[in-house]
């Protein structure tokens, strides 16, 4: 991670930590990154969500890549993986996604797509945060090398063409909810659902710039499940911000994690022969309960860093085919670079229809362990993390839990916290786990005293 750019773009509250200052020079960099740089003009997509100052940073960035030489093309309000997609098949030097993904209204974000459609290398990043800094100059464009705008609209609706064209099955007189949590998908999701013959019934779908993620959508899912019961809807689905994950409600109102829908269509490829290296990409945060459903019938699983960036670098290299987070970030890489909502729901109503069972016996096998995680502020992440006593009392842990849980210790990525968690039989053996590691960091000197 750079100084700006964490692992899912530069993010924080509008004009405070992420300015219209900092979105003119992304946009003037990359303007001439991919375009004068390489003595041809670059041409770069741009999408945003429904968050008001969304308007503000696309004019920003369209003036920054304008005054660089580039022509910015502009979808309007859709999707992450919308932009990734058509960044990708139309040919487009990189992408833009205008977006705070799950955070509220006041936050936003700038993330970055290369012509593949895939996260931003770091290198170019760490390029463009040298030019925000100040340590790199960029030319400006003149006469005739001055760029444009186009209204992409078209990107959007052939993104909406490809998400119909990857459902094997109609959805005729399947009863669907849909939570589009007033953001990116509140327009593409009905459009799609309905395109292939479902009774669609959506819910959150007025957004006013300051209600996206409000109350709503895959973070507050318990709406949904209230939604779901009432409506005697078959399933439904809730998506975030930027629709880049999808959470799943079956027909008794139960919530489908990313966890559950891993070990679904993890288990609908292996009974088809689908499943390349016979494994599920996961992160460490996933549940106990995934890998003990895995193990039944057979299923391997690699386990990275949390971040669907770490996800997909994973099955970059190893050609695995699905993967994800339990917050419901899903990549299916046959058809996407990322994590995709929508996707997601075609594909989980794919295994619904072909298995014609409802969602809750196919999430049945996946038991979730109870999980306590406590947050310990420390005077060093490194020294607290690598106490020899630290690493005993949590190897002693592991020990004793043994097949019936697990611990996991790690640093976070933005705070001085050391995050200890257990996955256990009971909250009780949770609890207890997890406070004999705390006592020793705290026996050691490492805690910081309130």
């Amino acid at each position: 991670m750079g100084k700006y750019f964490g692992t899912d773009g530069f993010r924080g509250e509008a004009n405070k930590d992420l300015t219209f200052e900092h979105a003119v020079k992304i946009g003037r960099f990359l303007g001439w990154y991919y375009g004068k740089r390489l003595d041809k003009k670059a041409k770069v997509v741009i999408g945003k969500d429904t968050r008001r100052s969304s308007y503000m940073f696309e004019y920003a960035l369209c003036t920054g890549l304008m005054a660089s030489g580039a022509d910015a093309y502009i979808m309007h309000v859709t999707t992450t993986p919308s932009v990734a997609y058509i960044a990708r098949v139309d040919d487009f030097d990189c992408g833009i996604m205008i977006s705070a993904s799950h955070n509220p209204y006041y936050d936003n974000g700038i993330k970055l797509l290369n012509g593949n459609g895939e996260k931003m290398d770091e290198e170019t990043i760490l390029k463009v945060e040298e030019y925000i800094d100040g340590d790199l100059e960029v030319p400006v464009a003149f006469k005739d090398e001055i760029g444009r705008t186009v209204d992409y609209s078209e990107g959007r609706n052939r993104y909406i063409g490809y998400l119909i064209s990857m459902s094997k099955y109609s959805f005729k007189d399947i009863k669907v909810g849909l939570d589009v949590a007033n953001g990116a998908a509140w327009q593409i999701a009905k459009s799609v659902f309905d395109a292939l013959g479902a009774k669609t019934y959506v819910m959150n779908n007025e957004p006013d710039g300051y209600n996206i993620n409000t109350d709503c959508g895959s973070t507050h899912i318990e709406h949904l499940q209230k939604f779901v019961v009432e409506k005697g809807l078959d399933i439904g689905f809730a998506y975030d911000g930027d629709a880049d994950r999808c959470l799943c409600v079956d027909e008794k109102g139960n919530v489908v994690t990313g966890d559950h829908i891993l070990y679904i269509y993890g288990l609908y490829m292996k009974e088809r022969g689908k499943l390349i290296n016979n494994k599920v990409v996961t992160t460490i945060m996933s549940n106990f309960g995934l890998y003990k459903a895995l193990d039944k019938v057979g299923i391997e699983y690699d386990k990275t860093k949390v971040g669907d960036k770490y996800v997909y670098e994973n099955m970059v290299q190893t050609g695995n085919r699905i993967g994800g987070e339990q917050s419901g970030h899903i990549i299916f890489t046959k058809y996407a670079t990322t994590g995709d909502g929508i996707l997601t729901s075609i594909k989980m109503m794919e295994v619904f229809l072909a298995k014609e069972k409802p969602m809750s016996e196919l999430a049945a096998p996946v038991v979730f362990y109870p999980q306590v995680l406590k947050n310990v502020r420390v005077k060093s992440k490194p020294d607290a993390q690598n106490d020899p006593d630290v690493q005993a009392a949590v190897a002693k842990v592991a020990e004793e839990l043994g097949d019936t849980g697990r611990i996991l210790v790690r640093e976070s990525g933005t705070e001085p916290v050391i995050r200890v968690m257990v996955e256990a039989e009971s909250d009780e053996v949770c609890e207890k786990y997890v406070d004999s590691v705390i006592d020793v960091i705290k026996a050691k000197g490492h805690i910081v005293e309130a």
